[in-house]
């Protein structure tokens, strides 16, 4: 299953990658008219969506890449609170209770925030008729010694409770079965609990359910306390502002729309686009005489693949910044010691990701 999903997540993540990208780039010049822009914000809406579904496969076969940092609970809570209202909808009654003092969590922000949607449509779908949904988080210990799966520790949980039918113990304890539902054909994949689980597990936490016929559902999400402070909000969301004449990048990718979306975001940030549709076409631009200031490369081509040209670059110019583009799928071939962004992106995922790699000569 996990070759499937990977090979999925490969060729959805490249048709996705222009479609995001040319989107959102209309969008942030202001092209069109006030109801154009509402298309085109509803287009890119749903492309996220079915960015969201990749990532929900990936995250439940287990190849996902996980970016845990530093989260802030309430901030990241509050700001899905609308999100859930609406999809959940009129009848459902959507509360929020959160302390004061919460501490941040370990976790990959976009993973977490699935997780909660995930187990809020379940919570849904348990109240035909309507009811109460109540979203919690609060800081907890668990020691060493206790009857529980979980690892001692101090955790964030996150629980989300509702009135609905509630589960039998049979059904109970088959509730994070990949592909079990209880709800009819074609209302439900049978992948939100299962997804819950792997990502709790993935990042060194765990998942828990309470639950009785006719009494409700307690899913409760159990995450480490990060170590480190949550980054500020919009500390990282704006594109870094970018000097002309940056340079000449070298834009590496045999997929002709991710290459053109691409290039029109570097060239935005200030570069010289030179492009080539394979990693042989790159090398020999090389010999030819090109000297790239960037190196921008797809992973997985005909031929020799992104990280071949990349340690074939580094051992000519070590000093030559060349950040790897993949899907999802492709991470695990990628050794540590050289720059990644992972397909589908932004201008703005990409400015910060060429930010990170200072443009000094750390490649």
């Amino acid at each position: 299953m996990g070759q499937l999903t990977g090979g999925v997540a490969h060729d959805f993540n490249n048709l996705l990658t222009p479609i995001i990208g040319s989107l959102d780039r209309l969008l942030t010049r202001g092209v069109g008219s006030s109801r154009e822009r509402q298309l085109m914000d509803g287009a890119l809406q749903s492309a996220e969506r079915a960015k969201t579904l990749v990532q929900r496969l990936l995250a439940l076969a287990r190849r996902q890449p996980l970016q845990p940092t530093a989260v802030d609970v309430r901030e990241l809570v509050e700001g899905l609170a609308d999100l859930i209202a609406s999809t959940t909808g009129p009848r459902i009654d959507v509360r929020v209770e959160l302390p004061a003092d919460l501490p941040p969590a370990l976790a990959d922000a976009n993973q977490l925030e699935m997780a909660l949607l995930n187990l809020a449509v379940n919570a849904r779908d348990a109240m035909p008729e309507g009811g109460k949904l109540t979203i919690s988080a609060e800081r907890v210990s668990v020691k060493t010694g206790r009857r529980t799966k979980l690892r001692p520790g101090h955790n964030v949980r996150f629980s989300v409770q509702d009135t609905g039918t509630g589960m039998d113990e049979a059904t109970l304890a088959r509730a994070v079965e990949p592909f079990f539902s209880t709800k009819g054909i074609g209302r439900g994949t049978g992948l939100g609990l299962s997804m819950v689980h792997g990502l709790a597990s993935q990042l060194g936490g765990g998942l828990t359910i309470t639950s009785n016929p006719g009494q409700g559902t307690t899913v409760s999400l159990w995450l480490p306390i990060s170590a480190v402070a949550a980054q500020e909000d919009g500390q990282d969301s704006h594109v870094p502002a970018a000097s002309k004449a940056q340079g000449i990048a070298l834009l590496v990718d045999d997929e002709d729309l991710v290459r053109m979306s691409t290039a029109d975001m570097l060239t935005d940030l200030g570069y010289e686009v030179v492009d080539a549709t394979s990693a042989e076409e790159a090398l020999r631009r090389m010999d030819e005489g090109l000297a790239p200031d960037l190196v921008v490369t797809d992973h997985l081509m005909p031929g020799l693949s992104g990280l071949d040209l990349a340690r074939d670059l580094r051992s000519r110019r070590p000093d030559l910044p060349v950040p790897i583009v993949s899907g999802y799928a492709e991470m695990e071939g990628i050794v540590p010691g050289f720059p990644r962004l992972t397909k589908p992106f932004r201008a703005a995922e990409l400015a910060a990701s060429l930010a990170a790699l200072g443009q000094d000569g750390e490649g």
